[in-house]
């Protein structure tokens, strides 16, 4: 009966734990700097702050412009109000007026 003796090389002690490396190496670069990774993710948190600042800002914006509606539609029709958004769209005042906008 024949055997054959495999002689234990230095290199196949090695072969594993750098398989082992560069698989933890691979997803440990990608779980930091990839598309889902955590620089992404401050990314991600810094753009949500800004476009909830965008919208909280836009959602004022709105708010203002429906409560100027409703004095102009209401059935009780504001001449104030009415005055005041014909002069400033005609762009146009008596000679005796200071019109100041904000």
């Amino acid at each position: 009966m024949w055997t054959k003796h495999h002689k234990k090389r230095k290199l196949g002690r090695f072969v594993m734990p750098l398989i082992a490396v560069a698989f933890l190496s691979y997803f440990g670069y990608h779980s930091i700097h990839g598309e889902f990774g955590l620089k992404a993710t401050e990314k991600f948190d810094r753009q949500r702050a800004e476009r909830q600042t965008r919208l909280d800002e836009l959602t004022k914006r709105r708010k203002t412009l429906e409560k100027e509606v409703a004095l102009l539609s209401d059935g009780s029709l504001e001449r104030d109000m009415l005055d005041e958004k014909a002069r400033f769209g005609l762009n146009m005042s008596r000679a005796d007026e200071i019109v100041i906008f904000h």
